[in-house]
């Protein structure tokens, strides 16, 4: 049968391609559903992508207004439109490589609406696809607060990338990995921001040495940040908008902006796939799963950001997509461990952790031993003009490493290094043996293995 499938896979972002590839590289006849006329999901069109295109442009903004400090007499000054056509330019070169990509491992493409039927099968503006196995793969919408509405003024992260001009100033709602993100692209373009978090402090997700770290970066910046702080109002005006908030010491304080960005995290997409008519049972929206990612109903799986796991990141996409396509394919694949994935925030300065933080280790029963090292103390860190800190958690006499937790340039390349040590159960002194090239960055893991092993080189 023409539409008959072994797998039917619904999204084309980071985990439903990726689950796709793999598949057809096991052997199977594979259906790959879209809505969007492109390839790539919210990732490669919409996140990943093009916002760390943005930040790229960041990046030059401050090497360039910063040049006198290496030497340089220079100063730079920000062209949006250019800007956006560089970001556009990275999108669509990888979105035509995912396209030539998948059509080399005839994969069918179906471009439409998807709605699950029980069976398994899936409905595509009234075409029947028969499968085997379904794939859920959805993926997620920014969320906003209740009451508010998408506007000129008002706008989440989808809007940011194709928004008119860069705003003078800005007030973000929610200081995780999307507001830490966008608030340090702004503030390279210089605008005044306003960062809101309603947790105790912002990246609130984030060791809470690494939190303080990040906040001290921003205040050097000037950027106004806030945590403990509820929204109680935004308001749009001629021009503007106005959002008043209640701080931590419960003052009540109104910030004028040209434009409000609530970075409040990501909800499923799921309305309209006809799940509990399927028999797939949701939980918030999100799609309930197995330790092996299965749903409810037999042979439909969930996967990426609109399954119920611990983390919305794109490199999580990537392993459960391939995970699932492994195990329909008949392999034997272990439950993903989820805190040994490394989490990454490519604010300036950055944020890299993996493994548990210190509290989480205490709350889990351990006996721990800390050390942090000031990345000042490294110099490479001195040449490139950014300081920061690296922080590690392990058992108590000599055990094995429980964390990882950097903040300062270039760190979320370094994580890499800590996923291996936190997954492997290293030990401090088998990191501490390892040799680190001088001078580099790396050198801030490897002096802090050091002094946690009791040897320190240029630390105390």
């Amino acid at each position: 049968m023409a539409d008959a499938y072994d797998v039917v896979v619904i999204g084309a972002g980071t985990g439903g391609y990726s689950c796709a590839l793999r598949l057809a590289l096991l052997g199977k006849r594979v259906a790959l559903v879209e809505r969007d006329q492109r390839l790539g999901g919210t990732c490669l069109l919409r996140g990943c992508i093009p916002t760390k295109a943005l930040l790229q442009s960041a990046a030059v903004m401050d090497t360039v207004n910063r040049s006198i400090e290496w030497g340089i007499s220079a100063s730079g000054q920000p062209d949006w439109s250019k800007i956006q056509t560089f970001q556009a330019k990275v999108v669509d070169k990888l979105v035509s490589g995912l396209t030539g990509l998948v059509k080399a491992r005839k994969i069918d493409v179906v471009n439409g609406t998807a709605s699950l039927k029980s069976g398994p099968s899936v409905e595509v503006d009234g075409r029947t696809l028969q499968a085997t196995d379904v794939v859920l793969a959805t993926g997620s919408t920014p969320r906003l607060l209740p009451g508010l509405q998408r506007s000129d003024r008002v706008i989440t992260s989808d809007e940011a990338l194709t928004y008119g001009t860069i705003p003078g100033s800005v007030v973000i709602i929610g200081a995780g990995a999307i507001g830490l993100e966008f608030a340090s692209f702004y503030r390279s373009m210089g605008a005044e921001v306003t960062l809101v978090e309603a947790l105790p402090r912002i990246a609130p997700l984030e060791d809470e040495d690494a939190s303080k770290e990040i906040a001290r970066a921003f205040r050097k910046r000037g950027i106004s940040t806030y945590a403990g702080a509820s929204v109680e109002d935004v308001t749009e005006r001629d021009g503007g908008v106005d959002v008043t908030f209640t701080t931590g010491d419960s003052k009540k304080e109104t910030t004028k902006a040209d434009v409000c960005l609530v970075a409040v995290g990501r909800g499923p997409i799921t309305e309209g796939l006809g799940l509990e008519e399927a028999g797939v049972e949701v939980d918030r929206g999100f799609v309930k799963v197995d330790d092996q990612l299965q749903t409810t109903a037999s042979h439909v799986w969930a996967i990426g950001d609109v399954a119920a796991t611990p983390l919305q990141l794109a490199h999580v996409s990537f392993t459960e997509g391939y995970a699932v396509a492994e195990r329909i394919g008949g392999e034997s694949i272990p439950a993903i461990e989820y805190t040994g994935i490394p989490r990454v925030t490519y604010c300036s300065p950055e944020i890299a952790s993996v493994g548990l933080t210190e509290a989480q280790a205490v709350d889990r029963g351990h006996e721990v031993e800390v050390e942090r090292l000031n990345l000042q103390g490294i110099g490479k860190a001195n040449i490139v003009g950014e300081g920061g800190m690296v922080k590690i958690v392990a058992e108590k006499a000599g055990g094995p490493v429980l964390g990882v937790h950097m903040v300062g340039p270039h760190v979320t390349d370094l994580i890499s290094e800590g996923m291996l040590i936190v997954n492997w159960e290293a030990v401090p002194a088998e990191v501490a043996a390892l040799i680190h090239p001088h001078p580099t960055l790396s050198e801030g893991v490897g002096e802090a293995f050091l002094a946690l092993a009791g040897k320190p080189l240029h630390g105390t």
